[in-house]
């Protein structure tokens, strides 16, 4: 497909005509305001670079991309989309069509998507936006910005790891019986195999009920797995069908569940690797789908899914009161919306915390840092506290976790903080008035620390121990950081107990809302494409989607974030006042 960038049609006369007069009463369809709004919004020349010079000429790709921007707001599938653009006038006002125009066919929109992905410009759309809204003073630097992630699950069937296993050497079998059915009717014993594997291991696919079935069931997979990819590895067979991707994600597979032994006649045999004996690959290597190799198993408390994350960074203005009135009586018009100005996409199993950065080097690409980030404690660490502030200027409002130990989580009475610490003497002195014997600086995974002992003569007879300590060889110990973070640490943990503190750090919660948005409006929750650059196209379009959503209230007047709350709740508040 080739491209010739050229500037966006205006929109036809005949088109303008027959859309403004449908929409003359009441406010205009999202599309139409867009366009007369913000114009051509997607220029052409700003994707050139995914399409070549010579071949045939492919649909407008600035077009393109807000045809995939609508198809988010208005959570469509690609054919939905397609019809929108040939029977919609306010879609045709959007994008300069005439009335005639049958537009594309819905391959396209898929062919756009891979190109974008392969070249890098899935972020464009965003880009682009927010320079149109800094033009117009809707988004500036300094300010408050939020950040948050939820679970995203991937547009593939989770599988436990029996059915992994089966279905990867199922794909494996589709994909040489396409690739080369003569070589899969001499070398294998089809009726067998299909027999075995001639249907999709799905939701109606039923494992055996005894655990010892399903034990020699999963010994069967691995057998077969060893077999076949002995089979395609034979140097007769043709060297390019071991290129094949399913045959490379059922090699890995294979390795990562299974581990090849000998028996006591001295034949190879495939042995399940069991997590406590042989060790399974860490999560984040470990594949979870023959069909998206960048979905991993992910965990947060109690919730477990198979996926990513998405992470969705807004700005955030403090609440106004609802009743602000002009002086003609009516509602004034509502505050600059929340606009949205980074979603980062990870597989499932990337913790929070690892995101902090990232999210500041692009903001500060798109000149948009703000002066106070907010964030909950999943992405706090002292070492991003001070590093935020040193590198960016940022002031990141956030709680640090008061701890994990024992001690912490049974609220006995002598915590870290009773403790008395002298930096200047390198001594620490307890509740009780004992004072350290040991000061020992050292690393631990890599960071900074101090450890802090005190002696078990003076621990042993202590009439407090029960309180402070369950160890018999020793005294208390304590962890710290280095004087810096432990002063950071101590003032954070201080401040978050304020009523001023918690009050400011409310404002964090709104992008709760936000992202409750985007799993409602978008259909966020579940992924629409396969592969993690599929999936974080598709967050960055529904981000651009949900700016355009609160743009478009926001010109026509109407109340943002408004709650509602039902008459049972309304009645619970009356009666508690």
């Amino acid at each position: 497909m080739s491209l010739r960038p050229e500037e966006w049609p205006e929109v036809p006369e005949l088109t303008a005509r027959v859309a403004r007069a449908a929409a003359a009463r009441g406010a205009p369809p999202l599309a139409m305001r867009v366009r007369d709004e913000l114009g051509a919004l997607f220029a052409d020349a700003e994707f050139a670079v995914a399409f070549g010079r010579r071949g045939r000429r492919g649909w407008s790709p600035g077009r393109l991309a807000m045809v995939t921007v609508l198809q988010m707001a208005e959570n469509l599938t690609d054919r939905a989309a397609v019809q929108r653009v040939r029977f919609d006038l306010s879609w045709k006002y959007c994008l300069g069509l005439e009335l005639e125009d049958v537009g594309f066919d819905a391959s396209v929109l898929s062919e756009f998507r891979t190109r974008v992905v392969e070249h890098g410009l899935e972020e464009r759309v965003l880009d682009l936006l927010v320079v149109a809204l800094k033009e117009k003073g809707l988004v500036k630097a300094g300010g408050k910005q939020r950040t948050d992630s939820t679970h995203v699950l991937a547009a593939v069937r989770e599988l436990n790891r029996l059915e992994l296993a089966g279905e990867s050497v199922r794909a494996a079998l589709e994909a040489l019986s396409a690739a080369d059915p003569t070589w899969v009717a001499q070398a294998l014993e089809v009726r067998e195999w299909n027999r075995r594997y001639g249907r999709r291991i799905d939701a109606s696919w039923r494992p055996p009920g005894s655990q010892a079935q399903r034990d020699e069931l999963a010994l069967d997979y691995g057998r077969d797995a060893v077999a076949l990819l002995k089979a395609v590895y034979r140097p007769s067979t043709p060297m390019w069908l071991r290129e094949l991707p399913a045959i490379q994600v059922l090699r890995q597979i294979t390795v990562q569940n299974y581990l090849i032994a000998t028996d006591s006649g001295g034949s190879e045999v495939a042995k399940r690797r069991e997590a406590d004996k042989d060790g399974l690959p860490p999560g984040r290597l470990r594949l979870t789908s023959p069909y998206d190799l960048d979905a991993r198993y992910g965990t947060k408390r109690d919730l477990h899914w198979t996926g990513y994350k998405l992470h969705i960074s807004e700005v955030c203005h403090p609440a106004r009161p609802d009743d602000q009135t002009s002086h003609t009586g009516r509602r004034a018009r509502p505050p600059v919306p929340n606009m949205i100005t980074h979603v980062a996409t990870t597989d499932a199993t990337v913790p929070d915390v690892k995101l902090v950065e990232p999210v500041h080097q692009a903001l500060a690409a798109r000149g948009l840092l703000p002066a106070e980030h907010y964030l909950d404690s999943g992405y706090a660490s002292a070492e991003l506290i001070v590093g935020a502030h040193t590198t960016f200027g940022i002031t990141l409002v956030t709680p640090l976790l008061t701890g994990t130990s024992r001690l912490h989580q049974e609220n006995t009475a002598y915590q870290r903080e009773a403790f008395t610490i002298d930096w200047d003497v390198r001594r620490a002195t307890c509740p009780q008035g004992a004072t350290s014997r040991f000061w020992s600086p050292t690393q631990h995974k890599g960071r900074d620390m101090v450890v802090v002992r005190f002696d078990q003569a003076d621990c042993g007879p202590c009439p407090a121990r029960a309180l402070c300590t369950k160890a018999t060889r020793w005294g208390r110990q304590l962890t710290l950081r280095p004087r810096p973070l432990q002063e950071l640490v101590e003032a954070n943990h201080t401040a978050q107990e304020t009523l001023e503190w918690q009050a400011k750090y409310a404002l964090r919660a709104g992008v709760e809302g936000t992202i409750r948005q985007a799993m409602a409006v978008t259909g966020s929750r579940r992924a629409r494409y396969r592969s993690l650059g599929k999936t974080h196209l598709e967050h960055v379009y529904s981000a651009v989607a949900l700016n355009l959503i609160r743009l478009d209230a926001w010109w026509n007047g109407q109340p943002l974030d408004h709650t509602r709350t039902s008459h049972l709740a309304r009645l619970d508040l009356t009666l508690a006042a």
